[in-house]
Order: structure tokens, then C-alpha cells, then sequence
């Protein structure tokens, strides 16, 4: 067993970002994949994210992985078959700027809440980004 029950680690450097991928072992002897997001956050230092993945659960992740890759390759292949994107003035003749409220879209208010729309900004997402601190 290596430092701290690493057996493997492989460092990917991107543009923005860095990924490493360890495999560890724990103290009862489970393998599993840790996968580490690390981005460079001048001021405050970097920012952490990691997804752990045990060995037994391995097949059915990479099976969700796969088929979202799939999913992936074959709208990239369609969005350079179609050409460049088209901008909401062009895909609405009657747009006027800014964002449309949900009865703009025949009342469909199950899938946008009523006055969610602000102004000229877009609707906002809520994510929720689990972070581990260092001991």
C-alpha cells in the first residue's frame, strides 16, 4: 500500500482546471476511484471537488458514463451537421428582448414558476456543490 493507500494517481492538466484520478484502499481493504476537481481561485486559493467510487459500484457508473457519452457525441455530431447555433432573435420573429414569462409559452407554468423571470436575466439554477474542508 503507497502514502495514505494510494495505489495509482494520474494528474490531468487543462485549461482551467486540474483532475486526478486515485486509486486508493481504505483501512478495511476496499478499493475505490477518487476523482478530484481542483480549480485556481486567485485570491481565495483553490477550490476542491471529489467524487469517490468504490469498485463494486464501478460497472454501473461506467455504464451511466458510457451511455451519457453517447448521448454527448451524437448531439455534437447533429449541432456541426446543423451549422452554428441560432441566436433567440432569429429562432423568435416577435422576440423584444429580454426573457419571455412562462403564459408567453402557452401557459406550460408546470415546468417555469410564475415570476421567476427577472427583468433581462435568465432564469437562475440552484446548485448545490457538496465541498469536503481540509482536516
Amino acid at each position: 500500500m503507497g502514502i495514505r493507500g494510494e495505489l495509482f494517481s494520474k494528474k490531468v492538466l487543462l485549461q482551467n482546471r486540474t483532475y486526478f484520478f486515485n486509486v486508493k484502499e481504505n483501512r478495511m481493504g476496499d478499493l475505490y476511484l477518487n476523482i478530484v476537481e481542483s480549480k485556481n481561485r486567485e485570491p481565495e486559493g483553490f477550490e476542491r471537488q471529489s467524487v469517490i467510487l468504490f469498485a463494486e459500484d464501478m460497472q454501473a457508473f461506467l455504464a451511466g458514463f458510457d451511455e451519457s457519452l453517447r448521448v454527448l457525441e451524437k448531439a455534437n455530431r447533429e449541432r456541426k451537421r446543423s451549422g452554428p447555433p441560432k441566436s433567440r432573435v432569429d429562432r423568435d420573429p416577435e422576440h423584444q428582448g429580454g426573457w419571455k414569462s412562462p403564459d408567453h409559452f402557452g401557459g406550460k407554468q408546470s415546468l417555469v414558476k410564475k415570476g421567476s423571470f427577472r427583468g433581462d436575466e435568465p432564469p437562475q439554477r440552484k446548485l448545490r456543490v457538496v465541498r469536503r474542508k481540509k482536516p
